[in-house]
């Protein structure tokens, strides 16, 4: 049992000790996509959303979430952020909105979850702002997009097959 990262040597789950790991600079960047219909893409093209306005509202909850995800995470250690950046494109023609949600922070564990938990609520917060309008909307992807720094290094993400 001791080969899980989450489990001490009994098999009872803890929060992994990071004390003797180094401070590096870890960077992640996650993504969130939702799916739109035609009658929201015109209320946000046309700036007439009855919630007001969407970008402004999708940012603040996606940086709130990225702050408290230590909170809705279990064992996920809390960091100490230094930077959030929020994107958001909408893509009409699709019709999409896209965000990504770009963490940073000089610690000893990687900013992924607090990344995947922005792209998250920024993509829920999608839905609740436009659910008035229709329903159908669909949350179609969230992943992670590349994390740097730490002990594994590098990583970046391939292609999602088709």
């Amino acid at each position: 049992m001791s080969d899980f990262t989450h489990l001490n040597t009994r098999g009872e789950v803890h929060m992994v000790d990071v004390s003797d790991k180094p401070e590096t600079a870890r960077t992640a960047i996650a993504r969130a996509s939702v799916r739109l219909t035609p009658a929201i893409v015109k209320a946000l093209s046309s700036e007439t959303l009855p919630k007001g306005d969407l970008y402004a509202t999708v940012r603040i909850a996606a940086i709130q979430a990225t702050k408290r995800c230590a909170e809705l995470i279990p064992l996920c250690h809390p960091l100490s952020l230094s930077k959030v950046g929020v994107d958001i494109e909408l893509d009409a023609g699709a019709p999409r909105l896209t965000l990504e949600v770009t963490c940073k922070t000089a610690g000893r564990t990687g900013v992924e979850m607090e990344a995947l938990t922005g792209a998250s609520v920024g993509a829920l917060t999608i839905y609740d702002m436009c659910k008035g309008i229709d329903k159908g909307m669909i949350i179609e992807e969230v992943r992670l997009l590349e994390k740097t720094g730490g002990k594994s290094g590098d990583w970046r993400a391939g292609e999602v097959p088709a």
